[in-house]
């Protein structure tokens, strides 16, 4: 497979130690719509929290119903936004995103594909999907082209994709996405999902240029949240020695972490860009693979990313 040919980097005055509320500031979302899924913890909240403090009529779509409560309150008690609602959504349940996306009504500006699940024991959904790919890839993936419909009827919608340097793990192994025949590793399963993330935004973004809807792919940050609920200390201090060589890692705040998430949902800096994978508000280097920086070049192949896209599709029984 090859890559595609490369393209100008595109970079923002923000950077790794931006905060979300920085990177809205000025910026007026009133009369949109968005949706942020995992929208009850850690970095989705401040994603959500930042699109409502600009007047964006903000959906959380979470599992656990009474924290999507909590969370909305505290963000309409925090920007002055009532307009913030909950929805079930259960990403590694077919049939609770076909229920998320039939009860959607109108159209939708914004839609941020943030949930996930990281490093989890093998673990498999009753249609025997390996649950990380399932939930991180195929639920999203469900959602994105369930709505397609309703981002097409917006002007110039935008679709953002949670990823993690942790695809540099893995690429998608076509041969055995679900891990029947190999071993399983919680590791290279996640980072398997995360490339997945990036190969889905350059198959959509190609797609569905002619809609106006522009689709990127992120990694936050290393951040400290209900992500890592699989993972211990000692693990995740061994991970952080290992990927530094030694050196420290730095954690970045749940704000600062939702800064490049807000940055590519809602900032006329990156208008009209599509396709490409961010780190710290800017995109990233391709092949300069870091601790935590860098995108590998078959995360954004596109033979691999319309392959993906055939294989969700038959997966899932779906055409789009």
């Amino acid at each position: 497979m090859t890559a595609s040919t490369p393209t100008p980097r595109i970079t923002t005055p923000f950077g790794a130690e931006s905060t979300a509320a920085e990177v809205i500031s000025g910026v007026d979302l009133t009369g949109r719509r968005a949706v942020v899924t995992g929208g009850a913890s850690g970095i989705g909240v401040e994603t959500a929290r930042a699109l409502a403090s600009a007047g964006a009529q903000v959906t959380l779509a979470v599992r656990d119903l009474t924290a999507g409560a909590r969370a909305a309150a505290d963000i309409s008690a925090t920007t002055d936004n009532r307009d913030v609602h909950i929805a079930p959504l259960d990403l590694a349940d077919q049939s609770s995103v076909a229920a998320f996306v039939a009860a959607w009504g109108g159209p939708l500006d914004i839609l941020v594909n943030n949930a996930g699940v990281m490093a989890s024991p093998e673990l498999r959904t009753p249609e025997g999907w390996e649950l990380q790919f399932a939930t991180n890839h195929l639920g999203h993936f469900a959602l994105a082209t369930g709505l397609h419909g309703a981002l097409a009827q917006a002007d110039g919608a935008r679709v953002v994709a949670v990823s993690s340097s942790a695809h540099h793990r893995s690429p998608v192994v076509f041969e055995d996405i679900h891990f029947r025949e190999r071993p399983y590793e919680p590791w290279s399963a996640y980072g398997q999902s995360k490339t997945a993330n990036v190969l889905f935004a350059v198959e959509a973004a190609k797609r569905w240029a002619a809609d106006h809807i522009t689709v990127n792919a992120l990694m936050p940050g290393g951040i400290r949240t209900n992500l890592q609920r699989y993972v211990s200390e000692e693990e995740l201090a061994r991970l952080r020695s290992q990927a530094a060589g030694g050196a420290e890692l730095k954690w970045k705040t749940t704000e600062q972490g939702a800064a490049t998430s807000v940055l590519l949902a809602a900032s006329p800096l990156v208008e009209g860009v599509t396709g490409r994978y961010f780190e710290d508000c800017n995109e990233a280097v391709r092949g300069q693979l870091g601790a935590r920086n860098g995108v590998a070049e078959y995360a954004l192949d596109p033979e691999a990313a319309a392959l993906l896209w055939r294989v969700s599709q038959d997966t899932l029984g779906s055409r789009d």
